[in-house]
């Protein structure tokens, strides 16, 4: 089967060619005849409607390659079968397009060897359009043309024709390859007939995949006799002729997987398009391998250069630092002298500072042994004061004492004077009694005042104990007195020598209640406490009488 790509590399010259005006683009017309002629020689019905239809959204203009490229894959190439004669199909292609694009009359070569030619370009030729042929693939085919007529490759000669299409371009159109090879560069010395056949046996080779050709003797089918015919072996058939020349043609064998080629048994392409496949890999992995070159030499280059922009910089920075090194040299010669007479100078303004220094260390030192002396007194001052400290808290804990025991006989009164109200309200319940009671009531009443009588007595000792309680809480105060005196004296002596000493103050005292006893030793909200109960059995008294 012929690949699809082979088969539009033809269409692609027809369709070229009949862009009379090189815009990209050829008329509905023209486009209609080609279709049909494609149609013909590749055996695929005709649908003239189909093409109308496929563009019937665009009328303003002709068609571009890529516009006609659709139309050709779905309606033409789609439908092709394998039947179909690919020389006649390249015939009409080469038809179309040759004698606009190449004068043959110049040339070596008939206008057949030009088609054969015109053939191998589309096999070797890059599957990029515009089709070119390559360097390689020129030299490949040259070469084969060579040795087909029995000459020897010259690759000198073909060295230099590559230097000069180097120096152009590096690849050639099929019109340039055959004015090359009609013009007999490679093939000076060789005629017209030679030249062909080499063409012609290049053309078997490659194009109609020739695998085999020579001369068979054949057993007629009808006949029975031995005839000599050429045979001609194909991936697919087995021809034979009447002679090498391939003109008349007596039969054909097909080969089926009964008797078949065993390049095909294996599933393999053809030889050449395989070997094809192969050198157009070949390029692809050097081109990629070249390009890997070509990137690692920039990088190369590109570190190259910014080696030696760092050198040049380095040699500049060095320069640089030659220069200032010259200076700085200069500069420290010059500055040299100066610090001599400056290093004099020191020394002798260095004397004048060690004498200062050492006045000013003896004068030091004496200030250190006053401030050791006033650091002693410190603390035997803070010695005194500590015992003025433990001697007003012993004052506070006397204060504490008198407060407890003076707390105590204010109580031990209350509770005295409460049995003297008790007995006087008996008193007057006793007064408001019968008058036959009278006087069991007055003895009785004697007897109370004798009892009272004695608890006046005994109120009296409380009082005086009570003025000696009072007595010794006022010792005890002017001793707290003298002491906080003493404390504040202390005081005012650290706080003289610079207040190296912080003082321990007595906490604030609140001012104290004061009764018509002296003063209590409990709280004004005790003492409101005490009025209401004392006011409240009195009360009860009365309402008793």
């Amino acid at each position: 089967m012929w690949l699809r790509e082979e088969l539009l590399k033809s269409i692609w010259h027809a369709f070229t060619a009949l862009d009379v005006d090189q815009r990209g683009k050829v008329s509905k017309s023209q486009l209609k005849v080609l279709s049909h002629s494609l149609c013909t020689v590749m055996k695929v019905p005709h649908d003239p409607v189909a093409l109308e239809e496929h563009f019937k959204d665009d009328d303003k203009g002709p068609l571009s390659n890529q516009g006609y490229m659709p139309y050709l894959n779905k309606f033409i190439l789609d439908k092709v079968r394998e039947d179909f004669d690919v020389l006649e199909f390249n015939k009409m292609c080469w038809t179309l397009c040759y004698k606009m694009k190449i004068c043959t009359k110049n040339l070596l070569i008939l206008d057949n060897d030009c088609f054969k030619v015109w053939c191998i370009f589309n096999f070797l030729s890059e599957d990029t359009y515009p089709l070119v042929i390559i360097t390689e693939e020129i030299e490949y085919f040259l070469q084969k043309l060579i040795e087909a007529m029995g000459s020897g490759w010259s690759e000198e000669k073909f060295t230099d024709y590559k230097l000069q299409l180097n120096t152009k371009k590096d690849c050639l159109t099929a019109w340039e390859l055959i004015e090359l090879v009609g013009m007999g560069y490679f093939s000076k010395g060789m005629n017209r007939q030679t030249l062909s056949m080499g063409i012609n046996e290049v053309f078997q080779e490659l194009i109609l995949d020739v695998l085999k050709q020579g001369y068979v003797m054949k057993k007629g089918h009808m006949r029975k006799n031995w005839t000599e015919r050429w045979f001609v072996l194909q991936p697919t058939s087995l021809s034979y002729y009447m002679c090498e020349d391939l003109v008349e043609k007596k039969g054909v064998i097909m080969l089926d997987r009964n008797c078949c080629v065993e390049l095909l048994r294996l599933g393999l392409p053809s030889p050449h398009r395989e070997a094809r496949l192969r050198r157009r890999e070949l390029r692809q992995r050097q081109h990629t391998e070249e390009g890997d070159l070509a990137e690692k030499m920039k990088q190369l280059q590109v570190a190259n250069e910014n080696k030696q922009r760092q050198l040049e910089d380095m040699r500049k920075k060095m320069e640089e630092a030659a220069a200032k090194a010259a200076i700085e040299e200069d500069r420290k010669k010059k500055t040299q002298l100066d610090l001599q007479d400056r290093y004099r100078l020191d020394l002798e303004r260095e004397k004048m500072v060690r004498q200062q220094m050492e006045e000013q260390v003896a004068q030091k030192s004496s200030e250190l042994e006053q401030y050791l002396q006033r650091v002693r007194e410190l603390e035997d001052m803070y010695h005194r004061l500590e015992e003025a400290l433990e001697d007003e808290r012993q004052a506070k804990q006397d204060e504490e004492a008198m407060r407890k025991l003076q707390a105590r006989l204010l109580e031990e009164e209350a509770m005295k004077r409460t049995e003297l109200e008790q007995i006087h309200l008996q008193q007057q319940r006793a007064l408001s009694q019968t008058q036959a009671e009278k006087q069991e009531l007055v003895e009785e009443q004697l007897a109370k005042e004798r009892d009272l009588q004695a608890a006046m007595k005994q109120l009296e000792t409380l009082e005086n104990e009570r003025k000696g309680a009072l007595e010794q809480y006022e010792e005890v105060s002017r001793k707290l007195e003298r002491a906080a005196n003493k404390t504040k004296t202390w005081k005012d002596k650290v706080a003289k020598h610079e207040g190296l000493v912080r003082l321990i103050q007595p906490g604030h005292k609140g001012p104290q209640r004061i009764t018509n006893w002296g003063p209590a030793s409990f709280t004004d909200a005790e003492l409101e406490m005490r009025k209401k109960c004392w006011q409240k059995s009195k009360n009860q008294g009365a309402q008793a009488q």
